[in-house]
């Protein structure tokens, strides 16, 4: 063996010390940031040789957009080696195409979800991952998030906590000497008082969005039965029984009596919102959500919450509607699925979920939140009055939704509620396989 001589030893010895020295600094320079956060390699676990990652987030609420940029800044500097990609679409056009765009994974690492039918859709197709081991779950309302779980798992994690009730124009009711109605005849007396006045009774955008909210309070007395659609998807009810009828019948009768705008059907959201804003109209027949985006409009809007009672008083079991929805999730065919679920965890805060809440005047369903603005205490009373979920979403088929909706169209074009609810109790049967 050769041997080594005194000044090689020297040499790899300073070799070895010069090495040591350079990996200790490199150590030091990706463990510490300036602005203190973690570094992108220990911010992102998931991600392969420390570089960033993007993950998607896809949603339908345009109006909030501002707000969760905002928080997502927040969330990129906690997490400096992760960043958002946010779409946003209609709501209508992700309801019909959101399945689709998560098959490969590479959109809506994050995405949200309405309950009922696109939640069972989606479920079905296997695009959710399961979440009930997470331990965020803990921030939630439990009765709140229930509408995300399925056999047992928690695959959805809803955010919002919606009333689906009109809106009401405040200053216009102590104008004329109207009260708040507590049953059918109050409240067709309230329309006719308005329409007296010049005032356009009920603000309702018969061409989108109107049949769904509207006829969850115009139906939950109707038949306070909670699983009257569940049992309209088993065979059990049908559209042609009395409950539906009436329904229609009183949709006709709004139609007919003219406390809908003209050419309700052809009134699209953002227009019946206009006459709302603008004091042309004294109810907008849509829900909580939209008071954010009011007051915006029109600073000096005074609005409340009001459900039409369709039933004599002492008859009426709830007093109006909730959802619990925005449900957020994370896709199975996520290529960064720790990346996403850091990303919920963060929403699920307090102090964050306290900044959306404030920001975009919706309740949420996480505890321990302050709320600020006066659209929230608006509504804040509703948190004690008897709602009852939102009855179009308990309908699991997407068909039979939209026949139900569809239904409601079809009155106000003219056709005689009970042709209507035999037209669409049809289509139910063709999809329960009757």
């Amino acid at each position: 063996m050769k041997r080594i001589r005194k000044p090689q030893l020297a040499l790899l010895a300073l070799t070895m010390i010069l090495s040591v020295v350079l990996s200790a600094c490199g150590s030091s320079n990706s463990s510490t940031n300036t602005n203190g956060s973690k570094p992108a390699n220990e911010a992102s676990e998931g991600s392969p040789g420390g570089k960033p990652v993007t993950i998607s987030f896809i949603h339908w609420r345009g109006e909030d957009a501002a707000v969760l940029d905002g928080i997502i800044k927040k969330f990129e500097a906690e997490n400096s080696g992760i960043k958002v990609d946010t779409q946003v679409f209609p709501s209508d056009q992700y309801q019909s195409t959101a399945q689709a765009k998560l098959l490969d994974g590479s959109v809506g690492d994050v995405f949200a979800s309405f309950p009922g039918a696109q939640f069972e859709a989606i479920a079905k197709a296997g695009l959710f991952t399961d979440l009930s081991d997470a331990p965020f779950l803990t921030n939630f309302t439990p009765s709140l998030i229930e509408s995300g779980q399925k056999d047992g798992k928690q695959l959805a994690v809803p955010y919002q906590l919606v009333y689906n009730i009109p809106i009401y124009n405040v200053k216009l009711f102590e104008k004329y000497g109207i009260e708040v109605p507590k049953d059918w005849d109050g409240f067709l007396a309230a329309a006719e008082k308005l329409k007296q006045e010049g005032i356009v009774p009920i603000a309702f955008p018969g061409a989108d969005i109107g049949p769904g909210q509207f006829m969850n309070p115009m139906v939950m007395n109707n038949a306070p039965d909670e699983d009257i659609f569940v049992k309209l998807e088993a065979g059990e009810a049908k559209l042609t029984d009395e409950w539906w009828v009436k329904t229609l019948s009183q949709f006709k009768e709004l139609n007919d009596k003219g406390y809908f705008q003209k050419d309700a059907l052809g009134t699209k959201g953002d227009a019946a919102g206009a006459l709302f804003v603008q004091e042309k109209a004294a109810i907008l027949a849509t829900g909580s959500y939209q008071l954010v985006g009011n007051k915006k409009n029109n600073p000096e809007l005074q609005q409340g919450l009001l459900a039409p009672i369709t039933v004599p008083a002492d008859q009426a079991v709830f007093e109006g509607i909730h959802t619990t929805t925005f449900m957020l999730a994370v896709n199975s065919k996520s290529k960064h699925p720790e990346e996403a679920k850091k990303f919920i965890v963060f929403l699920s805060r307090p102090d964050i979920a306290a900044e959306y809440a404030n920001g975009t005047g919706q309740n949420v369903t996480v505890k321990d939140v302050e709320y600020t603005s006066e659209e929230l205490k608006a509504v804040a009373e509703w948190t004690s009055k008897k709602t009852r979920f939102q009855p179009r979403f308990t309908i699991k088929n997407a068909e039979v939704q939209k026949a139900v909706t569809s239904s409601i169209q079809a009155v106000l074009g003219g056709t005689e509620p009970a042709k209507a609810a035999a037209d669409a109790q049809a289509i139910v049967d063709q999809q329960i396989g009757k």
